[in-house]
């Protein structure tokens, strides 16, 4: 199911705040998972690997700021 078709059965049923809230949560959840790969790929991450620690921390910080925007 795509994202907009299981907004519209979402709207049938409940009203736009509760679905801008429950979609608005998915989204964070899964921002986070995102994060978490990246800081589970720094804690991994071995010297001469190719990917600088400070790079990868950088963008598990890029992707959570985006839930404050």
């Amino acid at each position: 199911m795509i994202k907009d078709t299981a907004v519209q059965i979402l709207l049938e049923h409940f009203s736009e705040g509760m679905v801008r809230t429950i979609v608005d949560a998915l989204v964070e959840d899964e921002r986070e998972e995102c994060a978490k790969i990246i800081d589970d790929s720094y804690t991994t991450t071995k010297a001469g690997e190719g990917i600088s620690e400070d790079w990868l921390l950088t963008l598990s910080e890029l992707i959570r700021a985006r839930g404050q925007q």
